[in-house]
C-alpha cells in the first residue's frame, strides 16, 4: 500500500467515524429536547410536575413549545434537520436572552443553562449536518 492510499482509507473511516457521532449527537440531543417540548403541552409531567400545560396560543410559551416538539422530531428522524435545527437554536437563544438573561448575567445564576447549551447544540447539527441516518438520505438513495 502507497501512503495515498493509506490516507484515503484513514480520511474515509475517520468521516464514516463522524457520521456516526454526529448522528449520534443528533438523535441525543432532539429527543431531549422533544421531552422538553412535550412538557409545554402537559405530557412527562407537564410544567409544573403536575400535568399543567402552558395554555393554548400564549406568547411565548405555547409556541416555544410547538417549535421546540416539532423543531426536535425533525431533526430527530432527519427531515430538513439543519433549517430545524436553526430554528430550534434561535428559539433557544431567544429563551436565553428574552427570559434569563435578565435575572443574571451568567445561565449559573440566571438558571439559563439548558438553554444556553440547548442553541449551541442545535447550531453545531445546522452548521455540521445531521449525520449518518437521516429520512433525507434514504430518499436521495
Amino acid at each position: 500500500m502507497t501512503d495515498t492510499t493509506i490516507t484515503a482509507t484513514t480520511a474515509r473511516a475517520t468521516g464514516k467515524l463522524n457520521d456516526l457521532v454526529l448522528a449520534g449527537f443528533r438523535i441525543v440531543v432532539s429527543f431531549l429536547f422533544a421531552c422538553h417540548g412535550a412538557q409545554g403541552f402537559g405530557l412527562l409531567g407537564g410544567i409544573d410536575g403536575q400535568g399543567t400545560a402552558v395554555p393554548f396560543g400564549v406568547w411565548p410559551g405555547w409556541w416555544a413549545s410547538v417549535i421546540e416538539l416539532v423543531g426536535a422530531l425533525l431533526v430527530l428522524v432527519g427531515l430538513f434537520p439543519r433549517i430545524a435545527a436553526l430554528l430550534c437554536s434561535g428559539a433557544m437563544a431567544y429563551a436565553y436572552f428574552v427570559v434569563h438573561q435578565p435575572e443574571a448575567l451568567l445561565p449559573l445564576h440566571n438558571m439559563g443553562e439548558p438553554a444556553a447549551l440547548y442553541a449551541w447544540a442545535f447550531l453545531l447539527i445546522a452548521a455540521l449536518g445531521p449525520g449518518a441516518f437521516t429520512v433525507e438520505r434514504a430518499f436521495r438513495r
